[in-house]
């Protein structure tokens, strides 16, 4: 990989960072309850952006730039699982689940959303 091609990365990255942070907290001002609303915001809109890379047939160092450096910090599995746990330690049980299945099946939904944008593209 190339000095240039790390760089990138590394500039995408934190873009992508900032921009997550800026999402996140915008949707979640907004939202009520001890749901992550913003965390959900920022993932389901990240899986629709790689999805529709996807569906755009995206490739080599294009893909690793935006998906891998500008998407990948975007987006937030860790979050996603210290959200889940600070529900299951609140007893929230239902929005446990909710955030659990819901992000999972809205995610696959979204990515597919993405891939079907792209392919018409």
């Amino acid at each position: 990989m190339s000095v240039v091609l790390w760089l990138g990365i590394a500039l995408l990255g934190g873009l992508g960072a900032v921009a997550r942070y800026a999402v996140s907290t915008t949707v979640a001002r907004r939202g009520e309850g001890w749901f992550p609303w913003g965390t959900l915001a920022v993932n389901l809109s990240g899986t629709t952006l790689l999805g529709l890379l996807t569906g755009l047939a995206l490739h080599g160092d294009a893909l690793t730039l935006a998906g891998g450096g500008l998407i990948g910090s975007y987006t937030t599995f860790s979050t996603w699982m210290l959200d889940s746990d600070r529900l299951a330690e609140h007893h929230s049980n239902r929005a446990l689940a909710a955030n659990l299945v819901g992000s999972l099946l809205l995610g696959m939904a979204a990515v597919a959303l993405g891939r079907a944008l792209g392919r018409a593209f």
